[in-house]
């Protein structure tokens, strides 16, 4: 599979559908949605809070977590899963944003740091006349710290405002794919992981490069989540366990209308690749 089809795979899950209200500007349908298989539930049956308890509450289902110039703000799921589909309703704030980033992402780092696998989606704060910018990363066995930089970050501007309305994202992780097919356990992270979520300040880099800091004459920044859908196998679950399938015959890879409307996302709305970084050592990335 080329590096195309794999970033499309992942981006595919993540992204679609972003609301259940028509968008005619937006990409055409995929065809099948793998989150209408699966229920929503309550924040606190699944989640709870991880660090900055006074920036964080919970009103009638929806979560609202902030940053300000004390602390941000963090959850965690609180059992551990080897695969599943974790998703989530974000709404972001509006306005100035940059250097602040909101998440939603698996990690195992608490069980293995400096050497851990994660998938992540990040939304990076931007200035008032630029969209904000959705960033997907994977890693395995590296945690990025020190020399062991292994990530495969892509980019994309939002063809829509996130801070107007709740959209759906989600993250698909099958013991095989990722949607990307497993070929080796040096590419592919195969721990169990947590699910997140947090809004902290990482000025140094999120907005263009670090160029655009936090400014906490905005204070505070909010995000708010809601239509929490995580169902998966925990690391005790058969063998048999499977999350629901990608694909609408459960069999992997792409949907002809699937590959279409990524192929739009793709062409309109990609900024950055890491296999086309010429500063990057490509070498831990053989797919490129």
């Amino acid at each position: 599979m080329d590096h195309l089809q794999l970033v499309s795979l992942l981006f595919l899950i993540l992204m679609f559908p972003l609301t259940n209200k028509a968008n005619v500007n937006g990409p055409p349908s995929p065809g099948y949605y793998p989150s209408r298989r699966i229920g929503s539930t309550e924040f606190d049956q699944v989640c709870t809070n991880l660090w900055g308890p006074q920036h964080q509450t919970l009103d009638q289902g929806t979560l609202t977590i902030w940053l300000d110039i004390n602390s941000g703000s963090g959850f965690k799921s609180l059992s551990p899963y080897s695969s599943g589909y974790f998703g989530a309703s974000v709404k972001l704030q509006s306005g100035y944003t940059a250097g602040v980033i909101t998440s939603f992402y698996l990690s195992n780092n608490e069980d293995y740091p400096g050497n851990h696998d994660e998938i992540d989606i990040e939304f990076l704060g931007t200035t008032e006349d630029k969209p904000y910018v959705l960033q997907t990363n994977v890693y395995n066995r590296g945690s990025g710290d020190g020399s062991n930089i292994i990530g495969r970050e892509v980019k994309f501007n939002l063809w829509f405002d996130p801070a107007k309305d709740f959209h759906n994202y989600a993250i698909f992780w099958d013991p095989d794919e990722i949607v990307y097919p497993r070929k080796n356990d040096d590419s592919f992270p195969s721990r169990p992981m947590w699910v997140y979520g947090s809004i902290w300040d990482a000025s140094s880099w999120a907005t263009e490069n670090g160029k655009y800091k936090a400014d906490y004459s905005y204070q505070p920044f909010v995000s708010q989540y809601n239509n929490f859908k995580i169902s998966g196998c925990d690391p005790n679950s058969p063998v048999q366990c499977r999350p629901v399938s990608d694909h609408p015959s459960r069999s992997g890879g792409m949907s002809r209308h699937q590959n279409a409307a990524m192929a739009w996302v793709q062409n309109n709305y990609k900024v950055y690749d890491y296999c086309q970084d010429i500063l990057r050592d490509h070498s831990f990335t053989p797919e490129c």
